[in-house]
């Protein structure tokens, strides 16, 4: 349907109706408190005071709504978003799943917090296999995951968690709404860091939880305002801003990855190579049934630390740091951050520039390393 598309989507999304004399987006609120009616008091007004309440928050909120096909509920990171969900969902006694292979300081924060709250963990790999689900609580999978890229498949694993009574959470990070639409296929929430891909500037952290869940929605909510993890009025305008070229980055970065992919398939001393849209790639025959687009992320090893060194060092396009999505080209040596990798792993964000530029970058400074 016209109108429909993903890029219309992000440009419109979130924005109010037309006002001759307004801005498209309109700035951000700066507030702590509101005035208040004085005889009805907060009831009378959306906006009581700015921990709970503030409208760039709510504009944000239903802009990546619409992109996810949810309520959605921001934090002030990624991190804080997920780790609200988990806090606000489980109790002692609860048994909860988590990727062996996914995003390591989740899985710090379950061995060293949840478990200390009495809540049994388990972990499995993203590919599984996945051990009997029966009397557990939450089943929470990144797909495709951070930083090895396998996929999962959420329509399986969404009727297993369903027939065992369990919730299903999927991190949508790698992914994004445009690549991924977990709630379409079972999933009962989705959560993301909106500090990669989806904003994609680097200038922000953001999380947020989506689900159309009034119940769950309702918790994640008093989570949210009764700990003040929320993200501040001019971080919730610089993401909501930053959504409108969302189908714009993508396009490039997948492209890149694309042509990076086929580059370091050929190159001698490259190993381990993982982009889920390679047809060689294991995650393939699942990710090409479920992602809309494919990440502008890949992984592979060059063998140890001091290569990858040497390999960013002789890069003139490729910069040394962590994170991933944003519009400059980047590498992390995932070892370094305690994630269970080889030394030699390296996860590559592309960004946006032109591809025969980063190609032809990246295929010197293996050149350089090769030598």
């Amino acid at each position: 349907m016209p109108g429909d598309r993903d890029g219309t989507r992000c440009v419109r999304a979130g924005l109010p109706e037309p006002v001759p004399g307004d801005p498209f987006l309109p700035g951000p609120v700066f507030a702590a408190p509101y005035h208040l009616d004085p005889a009805a008091g907060p009831a009378g007004t959306p906006n009581g005071y700015g921990r709970t309440d503030n409208p760039t928050r709510r504009r944000l909120e239903a802009a990546i709504g619409e992109l996810e096909g949810a309520d959605c509920r921001v934090f002030a990171s990624g991190q804080a978003a997920i780790t609200g969900l988990l806090l606000s969902v489980l109790r002692p006694g609860d048994t909860v799943l988590l990727p062996a292979d996914g995003y390591f300081p989740v899985r710090a924060f379950a061995t060293e917090t949840l478990a200390g709250i009495g809540v049994r963990v388990l972990l499995a790999p993203t590919a599984g296999p996945y051990p009997e689900l029966t009397g557990v609580r939450l089943v929470l999978v990144e797909s495709p995951a951070n930083p090895g890229l396998d996929v999962v498949d959420l329509p399986a694993l969404a009727a297993r968690a369903r027939a065992a009574g369990a919730l299903l959470v999927v991190d949508n990070t790698t992914a994004t709404p445009l690549g991924l639409r977990p709630l379409e296929l079972g999933a009962d929430l989705v959560v993301a860091s909106g500090t990669k891909a989806l904003t994609g500037h680097s200038d922000l952290l953001l999380g947020y939880v989506g689900t159309r869940s009034a119940e769950l929605l309702a918790a994640v909510t008093r989570w949210r305002d009764q700990t003040g993890a929320v993200p501040g009025a001019f971080d919730a305008w610089l993401a909501h801003r930053s959504l409108a070229t969302l189908d714009l980055r993508l396009a490039r970065q997948t492209a890149n990855a694309a042509a990076l992919a086929g580059l370091l398939a050929e190159q001698p001393g490259v190993t381990g190579l993982r982009w889920p849209g390679r047809p060689e790639d294991p995650a393939y025959p699942v990710a090409v049934a479920q992602l809309r687009r494919m990440p502008g992320v890949l992984s592979f090893d060059l063998g140890d630390a001091d290569r990858v060194a040497r390999f960013v060092a002789a890069a003139r396009l490729v910069a040394a740091a962590t994170s991933f999505g944003g519009l400059h080209t980047t590498a992390d040596r995932r070892a370094q951050w305690g994630d269970d990798t080889p030394p030699g792993f390296v996860r590559l964000s592309c960004g946006v520039e032109d591809t025969a530029d980063l190609v032809a970058d990246v295929a010197a400074a293996l050149r350089v390393v090769n030598c």
